[in-house]
């Protein structure tokens, strides 16, 4: 099983299911299940702005997008059809997943000064229409990978510009050193990719924390699912609760963590924590997200100190010293990281 934005467990539900009303999408789960994982295998732009109502122009990075079809099969990469300056081809999930790699670029660029997944400016390489039915979308080491979904329960997953900055986001996490894709270290991989896809969507969007719905995955379900999303980092537990697909399983406190042996030590299941967590952060600090708290996830995972095998004790340490180092032991921003991670219950509270 490729590890992907859709989780196994909520695959397997969906495989399960006996609804004739779903057979195709049973049989798209199924199928999704059991696919193996393929193998893995410097420009500028003006940007202009007013600043005291005089026009200023700057020279910044220019993302180099490449975005190629594999036509429903599972050959990587595909066809090349659209790249950067390209006109759209009408395509909606080619269109959709150039634009969201450049939404999400511009989040990093703005936000952290990084140009692009490995730093340094190198081509952000997607494929769309990956296989047959297929539900979910992932990164595999090189470029990111969007299936279609089976148009029963999944509708696409170039729909939603969380997803797609999420398996950009876990490149970041792997061109800065990984975190071991199993236990707490895994949940944390996935809880990075949640937090930078928020972002990516919020700063598209001109939203401050209390405006956002904190939403991952809002917009690939059908209709007639019942749920918003594929996860809450607002409130853990309650993207969905569908007769077909149950209810998200997700903690969002370390009382309920979950230890199971599945979904490689449920790494989608207890990133939930770390996910309420950035949000209590961030929602406390106010303003945008990526100005304060996401500046210090971002530097807490790429200053090449965390372990790759780093559990949430120890990155919740982390952010605390990026935040004090970056703004003052004495700072709002190290309250504020540190009451987000005592009201989840992986640190004391300093004034408990």
């Amino acid at each position: 099983m490729t590890p992907g934005i859709v989780p196994p467990f909520l695959l397997d539900r969906l495989a399960q299911t006996d609804d004739p009303r779903l057979a195709r999408a049973a049989a798209a789960a199924r199928k999704t299940l059991a696919m193996p994982r393929p193998p893995r295998p410097a420009r500028t732009r003006l940007r202009l702005s007013i600043d005291g109502g005089a026009l200023v122009a700057e020279a910044a990075p220019a993302p180099d997008r490449v975005v190629s079809d594999a036509n429903n099969t599972e050959n990587l990469p595909g066809r090349r059809v659209r790249s950067e300056d390209d006109a759209p081809t009408g395509d909606e999930a080619v269109d959709q997943a150039y634009d969201g790699l450049g939404a999400t670029y511009d989040l990093f660029w703005d936000a952290f000064a990084r140009d692009g997944i490995d730093a340094a400016g190198g081509s952000l390489l997607a494929t769309v229409h990956y296989g047959d039915d297929y539900d979910n979308a992932f990164w595999n080491g090189e470029r990111m990978v969007f299936g279609d979904g089976d148009g029963e329960v999944f509708v696409g997953f170039t729909r939603s510009l969380s997803v797609i900055a999420h398996e950009l986001g876990h490149g970041v996490t792997e061109a800065a050193g990984g975190l071991e894709y199993q236990g707490q270290s895994g949940a944390l991989n996935e809880s990075l990719s949640d937090v930078f896809g928020a972002l990516a969507e919020q700063h598209h969007l001109g939203q401050r924390a209390d405006e956002a719905t904190w939403l991952i995955g809002a917009g690939i379900f059908a209709p007639d699912v019942q749920g918003e999303a594929l996860r809450s980092m607002k409130a853990p537990g309650t993207a969905y609760d569908d007769d077909v697909l149950g209810a998200d399983p997700q903690p969002g406190h370390m009382r309920d963590y979950v230890d199971t042996a599945d979904d490689n030590g449920g790494v989608h299941i207890n990133s939930g924590i770390p996910n309420r967590a950035f949000h209590l952060a961030a929602t406390a600090l106010g303003g945008f997200a990526w100005e304060r708290a996401g500046l210090i996830w971002y530097r807490a995972l790429t200053a090449g100190t965390l372990s790759p095998t780093a559990d949430f004790r120890t990155f919740a340490a982390a952010t605390l010293a990026t935040a004090a180092s970056e703004y003052g032991e004495e700072s709002e921003e190290v309250a504020a990281v540190r009451a987000a991670w005592a009201g989840v219950g992986v640190m004391e509270d300093a004034a408990a």
